[in-house]
C-alpha cells in the first residue's frame, strides 16, 4: 500500500483549522458528540479511600482526510461530562467500495452510546453494557470498531476495546499502559455493523486505578498506526502548559505528517512486515485523538 498523497490545499486547511480551533471557546457544558470542533469535559470522580476528588478535564481534535465525497470522515467521538466518560469509534473504510459511508454507522453507534452511558449512574459506568446497548439501537449500513473509557469511584478506570482503536496512559508524562489491539486478521479489525459476528461481548474489558497527573491518549488507528508512543511522550514533555486541546491538535498535526512521509518506518510499516507484507511510510486515514488529564479538585478535595 502507498499513501495517499495530501494536497496543499488540504495542508493549509489544516492549519486554518489549528488557529480558529484555538480561538473558539472550548467548554461546553453539556455532553455533545464530534463533528469538527473541540471538546473540553470536566468531570469529577470522588475517592472514598481519602477524601480527595479528581477531576478529568478532556480536550479533542478530530481531522478527517480529504474526501469531498465524505467530508464528515468515518471516525465519531463523544465525551461526557454528566458520567466521565469518553467514546471513540472508527468507521471501517473498505465498506466504500460498496458505496456505503461507515462513518454513519460509527455516528450512530456513538450517539447511542452516549444515550446509554447518561442512562447508568454515574461513578459506576460499565462500559461493556453502553456498547451492547449503544448496538442493539444501531441500525446504519456499515462497522466500525468501539472504545468506551469512564472513570468510576475511587479513581477506577474501566474501559471495553473492540478493534484497533483504544488508548494509552502516561505516568509522569512516561509510558505506561496500551490497551489491546483486537484483529482477526492484519488491518482486519474487531468490528461492530453489518455482516460482522463480531459482538460487544467480545471487547476486552480491564480496570485500572488512575493517580493525579496521569494522562489519557485516546484515538482511533490514525494515531496508532503513525506514531510511536515515545513520539507522544516528547509531546507531552516539551508543552509546559499540558492543556489538553493543544497536546491533542499537536499530536494529531505529528500523525499527519507521518502518514504521508513516504520514507517513515511507521507503527503500520512494522506491523505490515511482522505479518509478511511490504509497506512503506506512514498511513494516510481519519485522526482522532482525545487527550484526558486526571488532575485533583482542590475546590471539591475535602
Amino acid at each position: 500500500m502507498i499513501s495517499s498523497p495530501i494536497h496543499s490545499s488540504f495542508l493549509l486547511k489544516f492549519i486554518v483549522s489549528l488557529c480558529l480551533f484555538f480561538l473558539a471557546t472550548m467548554i461546553f457544558e453539556n455532553p455533545q458528540i464530534n463533528s469538527f470542533q473541540t471538546k473540553y469535559s470536566d468531570t469529577v470522580n470522588s475517592d472514598y479511600r481519602n477524601g480527595t476528588t479528581l477531576k478529568l478535564t478532556t480536550g479533542s481534535f478530530y481531522l478527517p482526510k480529504d474526501n469531498k465525497v465524505r467530508p464528515q470522515g468515518e471516525d465519531a467521538h463523544f465525551t461526557c461530562k454528566a458520567r466521565n466518560t469518553i467514546g471513540i469509534a472508527d468507521g471501517v473504510g473498505g465498506w466504500g467500495s460498496k458505496g456505503i459511508d461507515a462513518g454513519e454507522y460509527a455516528r450512530e453507534l456513538m450517539t447511542n452510546s452516549l444515550t446509554a452511558v447518561l442512562n447508568q449512574n454515574k461513578g459506576s459506568i460499565n462500559p461493556v453494557r453502553v456498547l451492547q446497548s449503544a448496538y442493539r439501537t444501531t441500525h446504519s449500513k456499515g462497522s466500525s470498531t468501539a472504545c468506551i473509557i469512564a472513570l468510576n469511584d475511587n479513581n477506577v478506570l474501566r474501559y471495553a476495546n473492540l478493534g484497533d482503536s483504544g488508548f494509552i496512559l502516561f505516568r509522569g508524562k512516561k509510558f505506561l499502559y496500551r490497551s489491546p489491539v483486537q484483529h482477526h486478521e492484519f488491518n482486519c479489525p474487531y468490528q461492530l455493523g453489518s455482516g460482522s459476528r463480531d459482538t460487544p461481548n467480545l471487547a476486552y474489558e480491564e480496570e485500572i486505578q488512575v493517580e493525579d497527573g496521569d494522562i489519557i491518549v485516546a484515538a482511533t488507528d490514525g494515531l496508532f498506526d503513525n506514531v510511536y508512543p515515545h513520539d507522544i511522550e516528547k509531546i507531552l514533555n516539551r508543552n509546559k502548559s499540558d492543556d489538553p486541546y493543544k497536546l491533542a491538535s499537536e499530536i494529531v498535526e505529528h500523525a499527519l505528517i507521518n502518514s504521508v512521509d513516504e520514507n517513515y518506518f511507521s507503527p503500520f510499516a512494522k506491523a505490515a512486515a511482522a505479518e509478511g507484507f511490504k509497506h512503506k511510510g506512514g498511513k494516510y486515514d481519519d485522526i482522532t485523538v482525545v487527550v484526558a488529564k486526571i488532575e485533583l479538585d482542590l475546590h471539591k478535595s475535602s
